[in-house]
């Protein structure tokens, strides 16, 4: 379902992203859509929105009165739209691949290392400075730590995919001895 939603929220995302960089409101699409990513994670308001009792209309206008004068104009039709396809429940994947269409023009990458024990600031550091020179973009790195890694780090930048864990050369091994 993930890859669905994915795949539908595509055309939206990219649709108020054209529309923010001719208007020059990036920052404002991007906070209007996180918002409405956090709203639409209230149980409560998905029940209500999911319920089949409830028309298109009556959606809309809730949504619209909890959102009040916190968005755009535009925003509202945009609530509109996905209340009327009945894709308000992917707003967030919307938002999500919004922030990557987002860094992407900006020239910057969002970086996921996975690494068993925290990284120092140093760390991290090189790490960013490396996948710069390698990536020609700016590097903006999160850091998670996952024990069960063992040593070693897993980088995820964009479609690239760096396993270093000593947990990743294990599988490896394990995939070519055949166990």
């Amino acid at each position: 379902m993930a890859q669905e939603a994915s795949t539908i929220a595509r055309p939206y995302a990219e649709a108020v992203f054209e529309r923010a960089k001719e208007t020059g409101s990036l920052d404002q699409w991007s906070g209007t859509l996180a918002f409405l990513a956090a709203i639409m994670q209230d149980d409560k308001l998905r029940t209500l929105v999911d319920n089949p009792n409830m028309t298109d209309a009556q959606v809309t206008a809730l949504v619209l009165d909890i959102v009040a004068d916190k968005v755009s104009d535009e925003a509202g039709n945009l609530i509109r739209l996905l209340v009327e396809n009945d894709r308000l429940g992917i707003v967030s994947s919307i938002a999500e691949q919004f922030e990557a269409l987002k860094s992407r023009e900006q020239g910057r990458l969002d970086v996921l290392v996975t690494t068993a024990f925290p990284l120092t600031d140093m760390q991290s550091a090189a790490i960013a400075d490396a996948l710069k020179a390698k990536l020609g973009r700016d590097i903006d790195i999160t850091s998670v730590e996952d024990p069960e890694l063992i040593g070693g780090m897993h980088i995820r930048a964009g479609d690239l995919v760096i396993d270093g864990s000593v947990q990743g050369q294990l599988k490896q091994l394990a995939n070519e001895l055949g166990i």
